[in-house]
C-alpha cells in the first residue's frame, strides 16, 4: 500500500472520529507521522473511541484508587508501630498539645472549642484522667449556626462527649446577618465549647488554669522556642 493511499485512509478514518492509536492500528505508520498527517483535520471522538476512553479512565482511576490505598495500609503498619503503647504520659503530652492549639489562653477560663468530636473526646478523656475530673466537672455549650437543628446538635455532641444534657448551657446560635458564612452545610452539629468548672476545688478553677498555662510554657520552653 503506497504512503499515498496509507495518507488516504488515515485521513478517511480520522474523520469518521478514530483516535490516532486506533488509526496507528489500521495504517502502518507512525504516530508522529499520523500528527503531520491529520493535525488540520477536525476531529471529533465517535461512539467507539468515547466507550474506550471512558475504560481508559476507569482503569486508571482504579488503579490510582488502589495504588493509594496500598499506600494508606503501609501508612497505617508504619505509623502502629511508631506510636507504640501510649502511656500515661504520652496521654499528659497530648493534651498539652491539644490545649496549645484549641485551649482557652486568657481569663483563667479552662476550655477547648473544636468542631472536631475526636478533639472534643480526647480533651474530655485527657481532663479525666490526667486531672480526674468527672461529669459535673464540665459544662458544654454549643455554637450554631441558622441552618443547624439545636436539638439533633445537642444529642449528637451529648452522645459524643458523654457528658449528660444537663451539663448543656444554652445554646448560642450565630444569627448576624453582616458575617460572610463560607462554611455552610460543613458544620452539621456546629462547635462545642467545653468549660472546666472547680465546683469549689481550690485546686480547680484558676489554680488549674494557671497550671496549665505553666505546662504549656515548659513544654515551648524545652522545646526551644523562644
Amino acid at each position: 500500500m503506497t504512503k499515498e493511499i496509507l495518507h488516504k485512509k488515515a485521513i478517511r478514518l480520522r474523520r469518521k472520529g478514530y483516535s490516532y492509536r486506533a488509526i496507528n492500528k489500521q495504517v502502518q505508520v507512525s504516530i508522529s507521522t499520523l500528527s503531520d498527517w491529520l493535525s488540520d483535520i477536525p476531529y471529533k471522538p465517535n461512539e467507539e473511541t468515547l466507550n474506550r476512553i471512558g475504560k481508559a479512565r476507569t482503569m486508571a482511576i482504579e488503579a490510582q484508587r488502589t495504588k493509594k490505598r496500598i499506600s494508606i495500609e503501609k501508612a497505617k503498619v508504619l505509623a502502629t508501630k511508631d506510636v507504640g503503647n501510649l502511656s500515661k504520659r504520652d496521654l499528659f503530652m497530648l493534651g498539652i498539645g491539644i490545649y496549645i492549639g484549641e485551649g482557652s489562653k486568657t481569663g483563667d477560663i479552662i476550655r477547648i472549642t473544636n468542631s472536631d468530636p475526636k478533639i472534643i473526646q480526647t480533651a474530655i478523656i485527657w481532663f479525666k484522667k490526667i486531672l480526674n475530673l468527672q461529669n459535673s466537672n464540665f459544662s458544654i455549650r454549643i455554637h450554631l449556626y441558622p441552618d443547624n437543628n439545636e436539638m439533633e446538635s445537642v444529642e449528637y455532641w451529648s452522645k459524643t462527649t458523654g457528658l449528660p444534657k444537663e451539663n448543656f448551657l444554652s445554646t448560642w446560635i450565630d444569627i448576624r446577618t453582616n458575617k460572610k458564612r463560607k462554611n455552610v452545610g460543613k458544620l452539621p452539629y456546629g462547635t462545642a465549647h467545653v468549660t472546666v468548672k472547680g465546683n469549689g476545688d481550690k485546686n480547680l478553677g484558676c489554680f488549674l488554669s494557671r497550671r496549665i498555662s505553666s505546662w504549656i510554657d515548659i513544654v515551648h520552653q524545652k522545646a526551644g522556642v523562644v
